[in-house]
C-alpha cells in the first residue's frame, strides 16, 4: 500500500492568496516533485505569467511527456497517469471527466 504524505502550501509559499485546499495528499515521490510543486504555487498565488495558453492539444500532452503539469481553469493541476488524466483536490489524484470544456483550449495554461 502507497502511503500519502500531506503537501501543506505553506511549506513552500510564504503567503498564498488561495488558501483552499490547504494542503495536498500525494505520494512521497509526488510530494517532492518540482514542477508539480511549481504549478501548486502558480495556482495559489494567482501567478501565470510564466504560463501561456495552450493553443492545441498536443501542447498539453508535450507537457505531460516531459513530467510537467498543466493548469485547467485556472484552479487544478493536471496530470497524466496510467493513460488517464487527472486532477489534484486536497485528497489526491481524481479522474478528469472529460466534457466539452476540455476540449477548449482557452481552459487549458502550459509553460
Amino acid at each position: 500500500m502507497k502511503t500519502k504524505e500531506r503537501l501543506y502550501i505553506s511549506d513552500f509559499i510564504e503567503d498564498p492568496i488561495l488558501t483552499y485546499p490547504s494542503y495536498y495528499s500525494l505520494s512521497k515521490s509526488m510530494h517532492k516533485n518540482e514542477m508539480l510543486q511549481a504549478s501548486l504555487e502558480a495556482i495559489h498565488t494567482v501567478e501565470f505569467s510564466n504560463y501561456h495558453q495552450a493553443k492545441e492539444y498536443t501542447q498539453i500532452f508535450q507537457l505531460f511527456d516531459m513530467g510537467g503539469f498543466p493548469i485547467y481553469k485556472e484552479h487544478y493541476v493536471v496530470g497524466y497517469f496510467g493513460g488517464r488524466m487527472m486532477y489534484l483536490e486536497s485528497y489526491g489524484w481524481k479522474t478528469m471527466p472529460i466534457t466539452k470544456d476540455a476540449f477548449s483550449m482557452e481552459n487549458w495554461l502550459i509553460f
